[in-house]
């Protein structure tokens, strides 16, 4: 089993948001990916992009780069 770590949470209200988000972060090299969100994280649309804490910075850039929508940014382990 995985051992448990501090990731970034990126949570969206809707699922077009999530998945507009996943095609510009796979062109940005980020290495996460989409996860169904937390039960820890109660909001949106279902779905989470997990992200390594230290790419925090890379994905508020991409928010900013391409106009993208996301509810929150959670540092949570899992």
């Amino acid at each position: 089993m995985r051992q448990k770590q501090l990731q970034c949470v990126v949570t969206f209200k809707t699922t077009t948001q999530a998945m507009a988000f996943e095609d510009v972060a796979r062109q940005g090299k980020l290495s996460g990916r989409l996860i169904p969100l937390p039960r820890s994280i109660g909001a949106g649309c279902g779905l989470a992009w997990r992200e390594d804490l230290g790419n925090r910075v890379l994905i508020e850039n991409l928010k900013i780069e391409y106009h993208l929508e996301y509810e929150n940014i959670y540092e949570i382990i899992i």
